[in-house]
């Protein structure tokens, strides 16, 4: 019976050890090649590490070549600060690329601003390797964009004339306000804005011709990139030409308004006076009726006099004989008609 349980005893030590050997075979092979090659870069990692790595579901082999990258480059960065990059949904190839480029170029970034640049243009046409290229090359930034249907920036002199203008950006980007600062569309704006500004303040489009390096200088010196991620480097005008006479344009409609106006205001006239003469010729009529009434009655009262003897037959013949002398003299008056 002892023999029986010391033989089960070792063979169950056995299959444990032989499970082990597995185990451990397994995760030699598995971590083995990468573990050899960062130990040859001088980016040591270890196997508990990689292992640790391996079961939070981190791509190992990718922070491993990342660091190798940046040991070789002269960053000592630990691999940890790669995996945290990694869970919190940054690059960590493209991170460590634009860090490295800074360095070369020699300006000064840290490994957090990186991953904090990286972040911030993390689903943009934008990656932090475009923004230190930017930093070491500036880029030039056509103003206004064509993508945006216009292709000159329009102000107008005080003299009216209408000025036309083309203006390219050069722009350096700022790595220590990159992140949550306005981009180039802030940029356009506020260039555009100071253009405009600028052409307007000038007595005369002749004087914008003459001068289109004022424009840029008078722009430059407004601080137009605070709170961007960009420095201006300079504002080159590209094209100025002349456009409408927007002044005597205004002036037309003004003039036709008034026009309008002045019409409006004589058919109230019109029509006022038309009203009047209207009511006036109904007044007449009035007066005419008024007229006619009162010759009704005098017949009637000529008989009631008669009939009262207030007035007698040879009086009532001599109203009568002084009305036909009056109508005859009425009619000798009177021109004669030519047929």
């Amino acid at each position: 019976m002892n023999i029986l349980f010391g033989f089960n005893l070792f063979q169950g030590i056995a299959i444990i050890f032989f499970i082990c050997v597995i185990v451990f075979g397994y995760v030699f092979v598995s971590f083995f090649s990468v573990w050899l090659k960062a130990r040859l870069a001088m980016a040591p990692v270890g196997f508990a590490t990689l292992l640790a790595m391996r079961l939070r579901g981190v791509p190992y082999q990718l922070l491993v070549d990342a660091r190798i990258t940046s040991v070789k480059a002269g960053l000592d960065l630990g691999i940890e600060e790669f995996e945290t990059h990694y869970l919190a949904g940054g690059d960590v190839i493209q991170t460590t690329q634009g860090m490295i480029n800074a360095m070369k170029a020699g300006i000064p970034l840290i490994w957090d601003r990186s991953c904090a640049i990286d972040l911030a243009t993390k689903g943009t046409d934008k990656s932090i390797i475009e923004a230190v290229r930017t930093s070491i090359n500036p880029k030039v930034i056509d103003c206004p964009d064509a993508k945006g249907g216009r292709t000159t920036i329009d102000g107008v002199a005080k003299d009216g004339i209408q000025v036309k203008v083309k203006a390219r950006v050069t722009v350096r980007s700022n790595l220590s306000r990159y992140v949550g600062s306005a981009q180039e569309e802030t940029i356009m704006a506020r260039v555009g804005e100071g253009i405009v500004t600028t052409i307007g303040s000038a007595d005369s489009y002749k004087w914008v011709l003459e001068n289109p390096d004022s424009i840029s200088q008078t722009v430059l010196k407004r601080g137009l990139d605070v709170g961007t991620a960009y420095e201006i480097v300079s504002i080159d005008i590209a094209d100025v030409d002349v456009g409408e006479n927007v002044g005597a344009k205004l002036q037309e409609s003004q003039a036709e308004a008034n026009k309008n106006m002045a019409q409006a205001q004589a058919e109230i006239r019109r029509a006022a006076a038309v009203a009047l003469e209207q009511e006036m010729q109904a007044k007449v009529q009035e007066m005419q009726a008024k007229v006619v009434e009162a010759q009704a009655e005098v017949p009637l009262a000529l008989a009631e006099a008669l009939r009262s003897g207030n007035l007698g037959v040879m009086d009532y013949y001599r109203i009568q004989n002084i009305k036909s002398d009056t109508e005859m003299r009425e009619t000798i008056a009177k021109p004669e008609i030519e047929e």
